[in-house]
This record gives C-alpha cells, sequence and structure tokens, in this order.
C-alpha cells in the first residue's frame, strides 16, 4: 500500500540556479545533493516537510541525448506541469517574494470561494502557485 509521495520531479536547466531560485527566493531548504558520475539528485523541500522536489537536469542517463533536447525546449516553454504549495497567507507571500526578487509572477493574489492564491514561474518558465485557503475550507 501507498503511505506518502516522497519526491516529485521539476525539470530545470540549470540545478545551481534552480537550488538558489528555490532557497533564496522562495525559501525552501535543501534536501540531498548526490553526484554519481555525471548525475546529481538534488533536492529542495518545503522547510520541516520531508517531501522532497527533485531539480531534475535532463540528459543521460536518464534520458538520451535527443528526448534531453526535447524536455529542454519544453522547459523553456513553460509546458511542464508545476508545484502547488499552501500558505497561511498569500498576499503576505507575494510581498516577501517581491522584496526577494522575484519578479515573475503569472498572477497576483486573487481572491477565490475557496481562499486566496497566486502564481510565479521559475528561471526556467515552470509554473508554480501557492494558495491560502479559507479557514471554512481547510479539512
Amino acid at each position: 500500500m501507498i503511505a506518502k509521495l516522497s519526491v516529485t520531479p521539476v525539470m530545470v536547466l540549470d540545478q545551481d540556479e534552480a537550488l538558489d531560485f528555490y532557497v533564496n527566493k522562495l525559501g525552501l531548504e535543501k534536501g540531498r545533493d548526490i553526484k554519481q558520475g555525471s548525475f546529481r539528485w538534488l533536492t529542495v523541500r518545503v522547510p520541516g516537510d520531508t517531501t522532497e522536489i527533485f531539480l531534475e537536469e535532463p540528459g543521460p542517463p536518464v534520458q538520451d541525448d535527443a528526448t534531453a533536447m526535447q524536455i529542454r525546449e519544453l522547459i523553456t516553454k513553460g509546458a511542464l506541469g508545476g508545484l502547488v504549495f499552501e500558505t497561511d497567507d498569500a498576499r503576505g507571500l507575494f510581498e516577501t517574494l517581491k522584496s526577494r526578487g522575484v519578479t515573475d509572477f503569472t498572477q497576483e493574489p486573487i481572491e477565490h470561494a475557496y481562499g486566496t492564491d497566486m502564481g510565479i514561474r521559475d528561471p526556467f518558465g515552470t509554473a508554480s502557485g501557492s494558495s491560502s485557503r479559507r479557514r471554512s475550507a481547510r479539512k
């Protein structure tokens, strides 16, 4: 039986640049950083959480060169999946991210029936959202 999600990938073009963005801009913490030959297992996570985000650079040994090139094109188009984070204060997070130099907002905080959400893109085009749910919507 599946007990929990432990790792989810986000495709990036440069792991060091991604690490800087996710840690120094978004406020995540560095998880594991393991090199195995040319392969690097680099993860970040929400502080205090155990679910990790694998900052995956396309290429061998996971993909052949032709496939990696196609994935890079999709990354730059923002055509791959993204992340959704939960926050207690989407408006406060928006201001914090602006003060940390984040500029690529796809959506400023907007009120919805379920709460407030906002959207950003990482330096490679991957979309992320943050949402603060209304107290009555939390379970």
